[in-house]
């Protein structure tokens, strides 16, 4: 039975907002007044914005992706809650990052969170096309997803990388949020050409 997706959208948003709160009391004020008080938070300053930066890109990608949508069903419900999880994971794999100052077993760990949270959203996009039907916004907004089948490469080259010399695998990881800060327009133009 579709439904409307309202309740979806504002859970989601909350969700993600409790994420983006959850990281933030994770950075622990310094013991000191001096700039050098700073300094062993700088990794876990550092891990913050990448992750900071992260949420913002699903957050935004998401709302794309629910404008398109223009119903619910139970599976686009499970699958919303799939990615939820894994953005869910996003602080406690941060703070163990830069706690450890991007030492491998963490960073690789990130980057397993990354890529399950890619794995998830393409899950939904999936579910939300199957929904929609062949002819669907969404489906003719997506095309070939570059950036789509860029960011799981992005991801393994990370994990490895990071087993081995850590910062190169948090400027992979740096990249493939490049890739997608720029906002992904396909769904944009793919409304107005539909509204217009």
């Amino acid at each position: 039975m579709a439904m409307g997706k309202g309740r979806l959208e504002a859970f989601s948003d909350g969700v993600i907002a409790i994420i983006i709160t959850i990281m933030v009391l994770e950075m622990k004020v310094p013991h000191g007044d001096s700039i050098a008080a700073l300094a062993p938070l700088i990794p876990v300053f550092l891990s913050y914005v990448l992750s900071f930066v992260y949420v913002g890109i699903y957050w935004n990608n998401h709302h794309h992706l629910l404008h398109a949508c223009s119903n619910v069903n139970g599976g686009i419900l499970w699958a919303n809650l799939h990615l939820l999880f894994w953005l869910s994971l996003l602080p406690f794999v941060t703070g163990w990052m830069g706690e450890n100052h991007f030492a491998a077993l963490p960073s690789a760990m990130y980057g397993g969170v990354l890529m399950a949270c890619g794995i998830a959203y393409v899950i939904l996009q999936r579910t939300i096309v199957a929904a929609q039907g062949p002819r669907s916004t969404l489906k003719e907004a997506l095309g070939g997803d570059w950036k789509g089948k860029v960011s799981p490469v992005l991801y393994i080259g990370g994990i490895l990388l990071s087993c081995y010399w850590d910062l190169a695998g948090m400027l992979l990881y740096g990249l493939a949020a490049l890739l997608w800060l720029v906002p992904d327009r396909r769904i944009e133009r793919a409304l107005q050409s539909t509204e217009g």
